[in-house]
């Protein structure tokens, strides 16, 4: 450590002098006669000092009670006491059996308790993506409501092909918004993206939403995708609860090894995505060459939607290793973000679909119509969420931001949270309360035995990709 040169400093001091003393060195015929002279000469004085401070120091050193504290603290007893303290408690916690008696006692604040951690330092926070495109400003905007918590981070994105006047009205919405204000964690992407269905721009979008969210995002502890197409079964307050009791290094992916008719009309043709040099949308188009499969590596497909820990996403975002950087490269040019049979879509969900929906215990589900009355009963029987088009709260006098206009004449203003314990005593949450509080309801219930079949089964290590 640098700072271990203060002792040597001063064992040196023997060595050390100063070029205006009239003190003679060295030679044989500088030797002193008398006593006297070397209680008067400076260089003496100065080395009996030194002599005497580790003299004191060694004895300090001997009547501690532990040998292994005595080779630590000889290297930072000459340190501030503040820095004394820091190595004792780094010290402590490398021999994890050592006795409390045998830490030195020189700082009170050493022997004392650490101070109880914050009130929800143990629940998790989750960061999502959700984006869409030309038509999509609306129900990306209720999506957002539905799936707001203020312990959360969201990344909003509307992409190129949505006109300028909707990704303006997007950020001005947000800028309008008193809580989103408050609680800072709504980030809209301004230089939108070209993003083309199936296509390698998909994976680069959701890459910008994660490298936003390690920029500006905070501390959060899983990254999920969605689309403005996506909508919640449960409330926040459900799934924030049942991910506390799930370990932080878990992924959720849905994959498999097993290519089938992937192999052949997936890996080996070679496709160009035009999002990645033209500002229009254009789907895909497939080249005459194809190419083998890799050997460097192992192709996995699934699903595009996944919950990922902090922990991958930087791994993938910063990259210590090359491979996310190879494999970004890779699937330039593959066909992607999509796990269905060619010329074959999601299938569109509505009413009769709801009680399958719930008794699947997932926390999200996808792909709804604009506006389906499916939306409306999730709403009001799951969410327990009031009407869109209930009239907005007063504006306060002290905001600066007007009501922004929806394209169906309503205000964004009016757009209502989904109830949690984070609104307090107010039913329509307009002040953010405490995040930490949760009040879990039967959501929770169906995502824990979710949790049980796929991290708690005694299959869930042999569903890892190898």
């Amino acid at each position: 450590m640098a700072k271990s040169s203060s002792p040597r400093a001063v064992a040196g001091g023997g060595e050390h002098y100063s070029p205006s003393s009239k003190t003679p060195r060295g030679g044989a015929g500088s030797k002193p006669g008398s006593a006297a002279w070397l209680v008067d000469s400076k260089w003496a004085l100065s080395a009996a000092l030194s002599l005497l401070l580790l003299l004191a120091a060694g004895l300090a050193m001997t009547s501690t009670s532990s040998s292994s504290y005595i080779s630590a603290s000889s290297f930072f007893s000459f340190l501030p006491s503040g820095h004394q303290a820091d190595f004792v408690e780094a010290h402590v916690h490398v021999n994890n059996g050592g006795a409390a008696a045998a830490q030195p006692t020189t700082n009170a604040n050493a022997s004392s308790s650490p101070p109880p951690p914050p009130p929800g330092s143990g629940l998790p926070r989750l960061a999502y993506l959700i984006s869409g495109s030309k038509g999509d400003l609306d129900r990306l905007w209720r999506t957002l409501h539905a799936l707001y918590h203020p312990r959360n981070q969201y990344v909003v994105h509307l992409d190129r092909e949505a006109p300028v006047g909707e990704r303006l009205q997007l950020a001005a919405r947000v800028a309008g918004s008193a809580v989103f204000r408050r609680a800072g964690n709504v980030h809209v992407i301004r230089r939108a993206n070209m993003v083309t269905y199936r296509g390698p721009t998909m994976v680069a979008n959701t890459l910008h939403a994660c490298a936003v969210l390690l920029r500006r995002g905070g501390q959060w502890d899983w990254f999920i995708n969605l689309s403005a197409s996506d909508y919640p079964l449960m409330t926040q307050d459900d799934i924030l609860h049942v991910f506390s009791t799930v370990p932080r290094n878990v992924n959720f992916v849905e994959h498999t090894g097993y290519l089938g008719w992937k192999e052949g009309q997936r890996a080996k043709p070679l496709i160009v995505d035009p999002g990645l040099y033209k500002s229009t949308k254009q789907d895909i188009f497939w080249v005459t060459q194809k190419r083998e499969l890799p050997t460097a590596f192992k192709l996995f497909t699934g699903s595009a939607w996944v919950g990922l820990t902090r922990d991958f996403v930087e791994y993938c975002v910063w990259g210590w290793d090359n491979l996310p950087r190879t494999l970004l490269m890779y699937y330039a040019n593959f066909v992607s973000g999509t796990c269905v049979p060619p010329r074959q879509h999601p299938h569109a969900l509505a009413l009769p679909d709801l009680p399958r929906m719930v008794a699947s215990g997932a926390p999200f589900a996808r792909k709804f119509p604009r506006d389906d009355p499916v939306l409306d009963a999730i709403d009001a029987d799951i969410l327990h969420r009031a009407h869109s088009s209930s009239p907005p709260p007063p504006p306060s006098s002290s905001s600066s931001h007007p009501p922004i206009a929806n394209n169906n004449g309503t205000t964004a203003a009016a757009m209502a949270f989904v109830p949690g314990g984070w609104c307090g005593e107010d039913a329509n949450c307009r002040e953010v309360d405490n995040d930490w509080v949760l009040r879990p309801g039967p959501g929770a219930d169906r995502l824990q035995r979710l949790m049980d079949r796929i991290v708690r089964s005694e299959a869930f290590a042999n569903s890892q990709c190898k």
